[in-house]
């Protein structure tokens, strides 16, 4: 038991160390699947809006995010257009058809995952100070199970491993200040990709309720039209006989 508590104390200060790095890794791969992410949003609005005559030109030396907000705009300058307006009734009817086209793919929607693993990741950055608290006590419950008897043999045990205590303690700070920092650096990136991708949710989903609506108010008109029409020609001609 003594040579396990040994070898785990002297190993604690490598573990966190080696934590530290997976745990960098993994921040740097959900920075490249945020990019990523929000490509393929800013692609699929840029689909959306592409036939739309009035349009937002925004340069691709522009932020990701700021593209997203041009195309989100777009699409709600073209639902808020008054009816009747025939620049805006072609655009409603251009989105319209892009949407019914493009959505089966629905390149919006996937996300929890990554929520999930984001919060993961910035969550367990609170555990480096428990794994160096945890180092240090390995090393003083080692150095309290040796073989030796006697107040000052214990406490020579202690202070032969109060390296390997102090540097485990030093390690789990040093490792969640570390941490703390890429995570800070890469919070606002994450929150504004949550939060574009409910943005574009709500747009795609308000754009198909009401270019639904628009289209059955308008096939409804038609019909009540055709109607009428066909029975001012019927009383028309009973009048004439």
């Amino acid at each position: 038991m003594n040579d396990l508590l040994a070898q785990l104390s002297g190993l604690s200060t490598t573990v966190i160390a080696v934590a530290c790095g997976v745990h960098l890794f993994a921040f740097w791969a959900l920075a490249m699947w945020s990019g990523g992410s929000l490509r393929k949003l800013a692609s699929t609005l840029d689909s959306f809006t592409r036939g739309l005559k009035h349009r937002s030109v925004v340069g691709s030396s522009k932020a990701l995010p700021d593209q997203i907000a041009a195309f989100l705009a777009d699409v709600g300058d073209v639902l808020d257009a008054p009816a009747g307006d025939p620049v805006a009734d072609a655009d409603r009817a251009a989105l319209k058809e892009r949407i019914s086209t493009l959505d089966e793919s629905r390149r919006y929607l996937p996300g929890l995952s990554f929520e999930a693993a984001a919060v993961t990741a910035r969550t367990m950055v609170e555990a480096y100070p428990l794994l160096g608290v945890l180092g240090t006590i390995l090393a003083i419950g080692a150095s309290l199970q040796g073989d030796g008897s006697g107040a000052e043999v214990t406490v020579g045990a202690i202070v032969t491993r109060f390296g390997d205590a102090i540097w485990s303690t030093f390690a789990g700070l040093a490792a969640a200040i570390l941490l703390m920092f890429v995570a800070s650096l890469l919070e606002a990136r994450f929150t504004r990709l949550v939060e574009l991708r409910k943005d574009v949710r709500g747009a795609v989903a308000r754009a198909k309720r009401e270019l639904a609506i628009a289209a059955t108010a308008s096939g409804n008109g038609e019909s009540s039209a055709n109607r009428g029409a066909n029975g001012v020609r019927r009383t028309s001609v009973g009048a004439g006989t």
